[in-house]
């Protein structure tokens, strides 16, 4: 447990760095370590046992430089025993069973429509955008002090039949419920 806050507090002070960028690699310097937040999130959530067999999959809803991050991690990383699968979906009606499905900031506008594509399965859903939590995303990525954090959507990750690790708790921002 203290190595996964040590190796948490670690990306969230070493985000003031990339915030404070400029130019256009500040967008990729992002991604990077948004990639590098999920790739920890596999680690401090519980996905229900039908979910512990074949690839994990992770899903990239529009055009983001995540995608190729995640496609990148997913090279030299494992979720737990499980290898990673990206998978990009061009429309929201793509969307397909996923364990994590993450929507890109300018794809905001069609998260109602995935969220009713993966309802009925235990999909994490993360944004980039604020305040999402009551739209029922599980996490969303928010810049606070110049560092990147997350606001964690408790009630709606554990609706989802995910467990969550108290270590991330205590580094999250959570959502009011």
């Amino acid at each position: 447990m203290r190595k996964l806050f040590v190796i948490l507090l670690f990306l969230m002070l070493g985000t003031q760095l990339l915030v404070n960028a400029q130019g256009s690699s500040n967008f990729n310097t992002q991604a990077k370590m948004k990639a590098m937040f999920i790739y920890n999130f596999t680690k401090y959530i519980e996905w229900p046992s039908s979910y512990k067999e074949g690839t994990f999959i992770v899903g990239v809803l529009g055009e983001s430089p995540m995608y190729d991050n995640l496609v990148e991690m997913a090279n030299t990383k494992k979720a737990g025993v499980q290898s990673f699968e990206i998978k990009k979906y061009n429309s929201s009606s793509e969307i397909d069973k996923c364990h994590m499905l993450f929507v890109p900031k300018d794809d905001s506008g069609k998260l109602n429509e995935a969220l009713k594509k993966v309802k009925d399965y235990s999909t994490l859903v993360i944004t980039e955008q604020e305040n999402l939590c009551s739209e029922g995303t599980g996490i969303n990525f928010v810049i606070r002090n110049n560092r990147q954090k997350f606001e964690l959507n408790k009630n709606k990750v554990e609706a989802k039949e995910l467990k969550i690790a108290s270590s991330l708790l205590s580094l999250a921002i959570m959502c009011p419920q």
